[in-house]
């Protein structure tokens, strides 16, 4: 059996933009972030917000290669990047004041992909 990676075509859209950006920016970040959402749907993070408000400062840019959660609860004014968000988790993320952006936008805002953390 050959590997197929992903087979919605929204996410090959944006794991080929993001391997692109990556390499004429000699930005790694993109290159991981393309790496790890090529991999199988099963293996693909998900994160709680409860682990977001572990692992991140207050103020911070993270990014998840997955899908968030709402699990537990968030105080923390983060800014949250990822490819897929369940509307609670966006309410939460929200409503502490931050921001919930999908990974292209994300792109056009830091190409340079400088100060983000990758939380899995």
């Amino acid at each position: 059996m050959r590997p197929t990676g992903p087979t919605n075509p929204v996410l090959r859209a944006l794991v080929r933009r993001l391997r692109e950006e990556g390499r004429k920016r000699k930005a790694k970040i993109w290159l991981e972030l393309a790496d790890r959402l090529s991999r199988p749907r099963r293996s693909r993070a998900e994160v709680n917000v409860s682990q977001l408000e572990r692992y991140a400062g207050e103020g911070e840019t993270v990014v998840v290669p997955g899908k968030v959660l709402a699990a537990g609860r968030l105080t923390k004014a983060l800014r949250v990047a990822a490819f897929r968000f369940s509307a609670p988790a966006k309410r939460k993320i929200v409503g502490a004041g931050g921001e919930a952006l999908s990974l292209l936008q994300l792109l056009e805002e830091n190409p340079e992909g400088k100060g983000l953390r990758i939380v899995e």
